[in-house]
């Protein structure tokens, strides 16, 4: 017989009560981030009751590791998922595999920015104009996570918002699907996507001794053929009340135009459902959102490890469920045991389609787990669906495994259509999938005037 620690309810009552009473750490049972800190072995089970590590404990038996989440067998796992997550299920054929909950820490995370979490904690700070720094205004942030016990939802959302990749430097192969209502394709595209984190990087330096600037930030398009060439490279101050500089070299007109700092809420070509903003659900800088809350502390559903189709040629992981049977990726989730839901709407955008969005970060690492947009009218808009994973039996520059985002879908339920694309191995024109480099060769070849020019010539 197994007896039972705790009741059956305790986790959750104890996630709702730290929400209520505004508690900033994480963990049930004790706080996560000081016993790994401590622990040789850090495991969450220390941290959690089994109903928070268990989806056969939460469902009492109903699932199980292994299971397959459909339409018939919703009802058990409802309360951990999306709104339209369980639309796309219910009513298209979306199907989720279960896996077992992640325990060690060290799963969840590429071992500098871990170590970089743990050497600086304590250390970050926000100012009165919501600028975050190292101790004492002025000086830019270390690397890793600012904030492991986030006292609202504007740290937690920093967590996030100052450093996407959690690498010195990223570059990713992005091949994307974009879907009609009817399930039909209608664009496909390959392209790159280039990231130079100059300040809160893992390895505690500012980039080529800048201090005023966050990150340079490429996306370049390599395929089809009459999109090839489109590039937009955008340049960050570290300051978060100031838009990204935005500009862009469309091919048909041969030369490099200036955006408007603030479009962040349209498609960057047609077809996609995704926006600057959406990236990382943390696409703008973090001051120019505002009324961030934590509304909620609660387990989820999260693709947290294993999304990487490592055993596919290109990393494209396969496809399921539509009016066509191709609409979504075949994916893995986990009862991620805490999430800590924040509320936050698009203040410095007074156009902003945008009315709110809804973001579940993972206590444990503080990736989004899901986000959701709602539009000026409070109805459910769109999702940013993203799956993470160690990429295992592969190794960066310097010698870690990598971790990283392997797969994204952006569903906007009202008009049905699916943007749905996977980081590949690599796309059209030879570009790779690369983490963890020092950036320097990369800044010239990818993130200046002179690349967009280069690039889409």
């Amino acid at each position: 017989m197994h007896i039972r620690k705790y009741d059956f309810d305790y986790g959750r009552r104890m996630l709702m009560e730290k929400a209520a009473k505004g508690i900033g750490s994480a963990g049930v049972l004790t706080s996560l981030w000081p016993m790994i800190t401590k622990a040789d072995t850090p495991d969450i089970k220390m941290a959690y009751p089994e109903e928070l590590t268990s989806i056969e404990a939460h469902t009492k038996g109903k699932i199980k590791p292994g299971d397959v989440i459909t339409a018939d067998n919703l009802e058990h796992v409802e309360h951990l998922l999306d709104p339209i997550e369980v639309i796309e299920i219910r009513e298209d054929g979306r199907r989720i595999k279960i896996q077992e909950t992640t325990t060690d820490m060290t799963d969840l995370f590429e071992d500098p920015f871990l170590e970089a979490t743990l050497r600086n904690q304590g250390r970050a700070m926000v100012d009165s104009d919501g600028n975050v720094w190292d101790q004492k205004k002025g000086n830019p942030l270390r690397g890793g996570l600012p904030f492991v016990e986030p006292d609202d939802g504007y740290q937690a959302q920093a967590n996030i918002n100052l450093s996407w990749g959690r690498h010195n430097y990223q570059q990713y192969g992005v091949r994307d699907w974009d879907l009609g209502p009817d399930g039909e394709l209608q664009y496909q595209y390959d392209f790159v996507w280039a990231e130079l984190q100059v300040n809160a990087r893992p390895d505690d330096t500012s980039w080529n001794g800048e201090t005023d600037m966050l990150r340079y930030q490429s996306v370049f398009f390599t395929a089809p053929n009459e999109q090839s060439g489109t590039s937009f490279l955008n340049t960050w101050p570290y300051d978060q009340r100031q838009f990204p500089g935005l500009i862009g070299y469309l091919p048909a007109f041969k030369r490099v135009r200036e955006y408007p700092t603030n479009q962040r809420f349209e498609p960057l070509v047609p077809g996609i459902t995704v926006f600057l903003s959406n990236a990382w659900a943390a696409g703008d800088p973090l001051a120019t959102w505002g009324n961030h809350k934590i509304v909620e502390r609660k387990p989820m559903l999260g693709a947290a490890r294993g999304a990487w189709a490592k055993d596919d040629p290109n990393w494209e992981p396969g496809v399921h469920g539509g009016p066509q049977g191709k609409t979504y990726w075949d994916s893995v989730r986990e009862l991620v045991p805490e999430t800590i839901v924040v509320d936050l709407e698009p203040t410095g955008y007074p156009r902003s389609p945008v009315g709110k969005r809804r973001t579940w970060f993972d206590a444990r690492n503080f990736t989004h787990v899901l986000s959701v947009d709602y539009d000026r009218k409070g109805k459910v808009w769109k999702n940013w669906d993203a799956g993470y994973a160690k990429y295992e039996g592969m190794k960066t520059p310097e010698g870690h495994t990598p971790w990283s985002w392997a797969y994204v879908t952006s569903h906007d339920i009202q008009s049905g259509r699916m943007s749905r694309f996977h980081q590949a191995k690599e796309v059209t024109g030879g570009y790779k999938s690369e983490w963890g480099t020092d950036g320097d060769t990369a800044y010239d070849k990818y993130l200046t005037t002179q690349a967009m020019r280069r690039l889409g010539a």
